[in-house]
């Protein structure tokens, strides 16, 4: 019996995709589905595809594991009375709620909380996954540290007058108080993000609150670089966390040497992570551990301009709580080295008008990396991480003037440098052969309107216009008679037909 033409084409595409399966990973997730879907396929297997809802899950974490950890409860505790005990230094806010609505509370620290000011802010994300949950502890720890140090020890005093810094405790007290990897919905929430390679998971509206509220987090604030802690090994993970083929094996970002060095920084400021026998320095690229897709990682960099490291912290993920002082040594100076190495290393600087004098948020670019930050709309400030130890061509760029380009040799420490962008004068006497007098912004309003596919829509909208104008104007001619007396009212001047 023959097999239809379909059937065959399904059947060696199963084959090819199973030929490319990863091997299951202890701690940034397990198998991912190799299927990839297509638009015809209704929601339920849709949802299979993405082995969002697993059946069997083999991470279930007894009570006895769980004694010594905070609950959610004891965690929002913790969290509110760092706010009254700090409000100095702090601010307390949510960015949503899980599953089960409980609270995703945030702590923000510097010397000017809840305040727009040009320097960098970083990000610690805790307990990604349920069972997980070092990292909440760790950064409730983290918080206070900083709140008893800050204006005694130098770290402390450098990381809270010159960032900002928002702690996340846990990102899934759901599947904490579950004691499983997944949320509520036993979803894996580092895997319900957007993906560059397969788009498995492109409607918002089926992705799980918690992923929801970390992408609307992202939309109104802008982070220099992060970090999510989680467990079941000792390395420093950056990007790429998979590759276009699903197969294993180093994958680059633009930015490579610049992950490569934050993830060393961590590393070595780790008590043994850079001694690793598994991990050379103790550090990996994603892809070539084990690819993953739909992680926040990625999404992080190319989505959100933020350069995030996924930080596995212990290697165990669940361990006895006794061992939580000794995990809070190992890790506290690679966190403090982490976020204070934003402001002691790479370029920073403000953009402004030659003509107006004010800040422009404009791009930043490095010539050999395809890769651009933006500099804020409020102070024109930009923040970019780069490794030390090189040369490098930094340009400014803004629509309507002329780019930048400067080139520096970046040591060991931070390098400022502003920009002052003049007018494109060509591209202004443009802009001004389509000026108006309809406001200030009418001439740049009407060149867009003008350009591109809109120029033919504005002709033949215009042809009407004119068209509808002498048919109006013949018809008033018709209605009126030929000769009409001229009237006087008041001053006004005499008007004739």
């Amino acid at each position: 019996m023959e097999l239809p033409f379909s059937s065959i084409s399904f059947l060696l595409f199963a084959l090819f995709s199973f030929s490319y399966l990863s091997n299951p990973a202890i701690a940034r997730g397990g198998e991912e589905s190799s299927n990839r879907f297509n638009d015809s396929m209704d929601y339920n297997h849709w949802i299979l595809t993405r082995r969002l809802f697993q059946k069997n899950d083999a991470t279930i974490i007894g009570g006895d594991f769980a004694r010594g950890y905070m609950t959610n409860s004891e965690l929002e505790n913790a969290v509110k009375d760092f706010g009254r005990r700090c409000n100095r230094i702090s601010k307390i806010y949510s960015i949503g709620k899980s599953v089960k609505g409980i609270p995703l509370w945030v702590i923000e620290i510097s010397d000017k909380p809840g305040k727009e000011e040009p320097e960098p802010a970083f990000k610690f994300i805790g307990n990604v996954h349920g069972d997980e949950p070092v990292g909440r502890e760790l950064l409730i720890r983290l918080a206070n540290w900083l709140c008893d140090n800050y204006m005694e020890d130098p770290l402390a005093t450098l990381i809270i007058k010159r960032a900002h810094l928002h702690i996340l405790p846990t990102m899934n007290p759901d599947g904490f108080s579950l004691r499983r990897r997944g949320n509520a919905n036993n979803v894996d929430l580092n895997r319900d993000f957007p993906d560059q390679f397969f788009p498995n998971n492109e409607d918002l509206e089926l992705r799980q609150p918690e992923t929801k509220a970390i992408m609307s987090w992202l939309e109104g604030r802008h982070f220099t670089a992060s970090a999510s802690l989680h467990g079941g090994a000792l390395v420093a993970n950056y990007p790429w966390d998979g590759t276009s083929d699903r197969r294993k094996y180093y994958y680059a970002c633009p930015d490579d040497k610049t992950f490569r060095y934050m993830a060393s920084v961590y590393s070595h400021s780790h008590f043994n992570m850079s001694l690793s026998k598994e991990f050379e320095e103790g550090i990996t690229n994603g892809a070539f551990w084990y690819p993953i897709y739909g992680g926040m990682q990625d999404w992080n960099y190319i989505h959100r301009g933020c350069f995030e490291l996924t930080l596995e912290i212990s290697d165990i993920k669940w361990p006895n709580a006794s061992e939580l002082p000794v995990l809070w040594d190992f890790n506290r100076m690679s966190m403090l080295n982490l976020v204070a190495n934003l402001v002691k290393t790479g370029v920073h600087g403000r953009i402004i008008s030659a003509h107006t004098g004010e800040p422009l948020p404009a791009s930043i670019m490095i010539k050999g990396i395809n890769y651009t930050v933006k500099a804020s709309r409020s102070f024109g400030d930009y923040h970019r991480i780069l490794a030390p130890g090189e040369s490098y061509e930094v340009m400014a760029a803004f629509p309507g003037y002329r780019p930048k380009s400067t080139r520096i040799l970046l040591e060991d420490g931070a390098m400022n440098v502003d920009f002052v962008l003049d007018l494109d004068e060509e591209d202004q006497k443009f802009r001004h052969g389509f000026r108006c007098t309809c406001g200030n912004q009418s001439s740049l309003q009407l060149m867009e309107l003008l350009s591109g596919t809109h120029m033919q829509i504005s002709l033949a909208v215009l042809v009407i216009l004119v068209l509808l104008c002498l048919l109006l104007r013949r018809k008033m001619v018709l209605k009126f008679p030929k000769h009409r007396k001229p009237t006087t009212l008041g001053h006004r001047r005499q008007i004739e037909a």
